[in-house]
């Protein structure tokens, strides 16, 4: 079973660099304090550094 995780947009993307609004939006993070749930893999683990000030982790089960 692959793990998931929970991101939650905690910060906004107003103000912040293009290549950090389309990160945001490509991992589903269209309003503030809304949530995606997203497949564990390298990639998204790279989308989720670059925008680690932004957004809230959370493993699912």
């Amino acid at each position: 079973m692959a793990l998931k995780l929970k991101v939650t947009l905690i910060r906004s993307g107003i103000n912040r660099p293009e290549d950090q609004k389309q990160t945001i939006k490509a991992l589903g993070l269209t309003k503030m304090h809304r949530s995606n749930v997203l497949k564990d893999t390298d990639a998204v683990r790279g989308m989720i550094r670059k925008v680690s000030h932004l957004v809230k982790v959370e493993p699912v089960e």
